[in-house]
Order: C-alpha cells, then sequence, then structure tokens
C-alpha cells in the first residue's frame, strides 16, 4: 500500500528533525514554515515546500503541527491561510506542540466542525532524538484517529502512549516538563551553592551525576554545561513557558503546583539575564553567575 501524505507545519529544532524521519522512511512530505529558509534543506531532500499552512494541508492526510506555544498553535491552524482552511474530511490532524489542554481542546472542538480527526501527540526528548528517530509520542485522542496515524509516528518515535480523551496527551507533557523544570531549576541552585560554598566543581557535579538525584535529565545538564556548547537542543525559554502552562492549568483544577511556581521564577530570572534563547542547561550558569 502506498504511504499517506503528510504535513510538518513548523520546521524549528523539533519539526526539522520530525521531518528529516518521515523522508528517510518514505512518506511523501509536505512542509510549510513561516521562515522559508529552514525549509531550503528539507527541499533538497526531497520534501515540497508549501507557501502557507493551508497549502500543505490540502495536500496531506496527516497534517502535523510542531509549534511554540498557543499564540503560533492558534495561527498555524486557525489563521488566515491556515491549516484547517485547506485539510479535508477525514484527514487526521495532529498537534505536536506543548500546548495548554484548554487550547488543545478547543481545537479538537474545531476539527471535528471539519469532519477531520484530531490527536493532541506532544513528545518527550529533544534535538537529537528528534534527529535519531527517538522521540515518544504522548497520545491524546480518539484510538481510531491514532491507528490511522500509527506508523507515521513511528517513523519518528521509539515507542507511543495512548493516555485517553483529546487533553490527556497534552495535561501529560506539562506534568512531564514541569518535572523536568523543577530538576533544573534544583540543579542550578545546587551549583550556585557548590561555587558559593568553595566546594569542588567537577567533583561536586560527579556526586550529583552518579548518585540518586542523577536522573537522565540531570546528566544531560551537568554535560552540557561542562561541554560549554553554545548548541541548543531545548530552548530555555519554552520551559519557562512549558513551567507557566502547567501551573495555570493546575490553578484551573483547583490546586498550587508550588514547586513548579518556584521553578518558573529560577527560569524567569535567567531569561531576564539575556539567557532566553540559550540551552536550557544556561539556566545553571545563569543561576550560578547571579550569586558570584
Amino acid at each position: 500500500m502506498s504511504k499517506p501524505r503528510v504535513a510538518i507545519l513548523g520546521l524549528g529544532i523539533m519539526g526539522s528533525g520530525m521531518a528529516g524521519r518521515l523522508l528517510g522512511a518514505g512518506f511523501p512530505l509536505m512542509v510549510f514554515n513561516r521562515n522559508r529558509d529552514k525549509a531550503a534543506p528539507l527541499a533538497s531532500k526531497g520534501a515540497t515546500l508549501a507557501n502557507s499552512a493551508k497549502e500543505a494541508a490540502s495536500q496531506a492526510h496527516i497534517i502535523i503541527s510542531v509549534v511554540s506555544d498557543d499564540n503560533a498553535s492558534r495561527e498555524i491552524w486557525l489563521g488566515d491561510n491556515g491549516a484547517l482552511a485547506g485539510a479535508t474530511p477525514g484527514s487526521v490532524l495532529i498537534e505536536s506542540s506543548t500546548l495548554t489542554v484548554g487550547w488543545v481542546q478547543q481545537l479538537a472542538q474545531s476539527a471535528a466542525l471539519k469532519k477531520c480527526e484530531f490527536l493532541d501527540a506532544p513528545v518527550t526528548g529533544s534535538k537529537p532524538q528528534a534527529a535519531n528517530g527517538e522521540l515518544f509520542f504522548l497520545v491524546g485522542g480518539p484510538a481510531a484517529a491514532l491507528e490511522k496515524a500509527r506508523d507515521v509516528l513511528a517513523a519518528m518515535s521509539r515507542g507511543l502512549l495512548h493516555l485517553g480523551a483529546n487533553g490527556s496527551g497534552a495535561r501529560m507533557k506539562l506534568v512531564n516538563n514541569f518535572v523536568c523544570g523543577v530538576q533544573a531549576a534544583a540543579l542550578a541552585e545546587a551549583a550556585s551553592l557548590i561555587q558559593k560554598g568553595g566546594l569542588d566543581v567537577e567533583k561536586a557535579f560527579a556526586v550529583l551525576a552518579n548518585g540518586a538525584p542523577g536522573s537522565p535529565l540531570v546528566k544531560a545538564l551537568i554535560e552540557r554545561v561542562a561541554a560549554g556548547s553554545p548548541e541548543v537542543n531545548f530552548e530555555l525559554r519554552l520551559m519557562a513557558k512549558d513551567l507557566g502552562y502547567a501551573v495555570d492549568d493546575a490553578s484551573r483544577n483547583g490546586m498550587a503546583l508550588e514547586t513548579a511556581s518556584a521553578a518558573l521564577d529560577v527560569f524567569t530570572r535567567a531569561i531576564e539575564r539575556g539567557h532566553g534563547n540559550q540551552d536550557m542547561s544556561a539556566v545553571i550558569t545563569a543561576t550560578r553567575s547571579a550569586v558570584a
């Protein structure tokens, strides 16, 4: 059987890696990005460049959005020449961005009015996982829609988990990222205490990385700080956005995420010091330099 035609909307760090995996797996691919320069490398590998999200969606059976936040998602789906205007009935729309649950549920309703199927399917992983097809999809939405998209998602991932109705994938991603943000903020403050207390940084980081605190994230952040590489795997400002979304989601459910709120303060201060577009690991150097 021929492979379904796929459109990817948004070619940032994640979207470009995901698009590369689909091309490698032989899926006919149309891509759209507001900055066409980011699409050029994919065009040279066989992707078709669309002039709008609407045009890309009109040519695809499965449409995937990977953008930065709710506002960008609204624009790509519902804006002038948005994807929803071009999507044909029966197509599967997949929102893989990290967004608020409320917006995702609104988008699912808008898709239903167009007689399209909808999945919220954000991912765990960052730049290397996207490039290597090792993402993990957290899926909310109808099981029948997931089955239609399963082969496409499999080409970009090491697996997926169907969590329930629309919105459940989005909420699980916020939970996942707020826990990651709390770990990163704690490590940033630990690094500051290590420095102010006169401990050997390399030895202290080795204790944290190889002991009970040494989650995969903590280890990765320590490695990035030690390497001093300017490479961006996940922008610091996006973690702040995710923490804010998680805090708001909890508030709507009648609870306070106190650790997430504290972590958001740490990330906000790092943004104020000019580190917002740097890798998330910059929260450590930003916090440490503030107490130097």
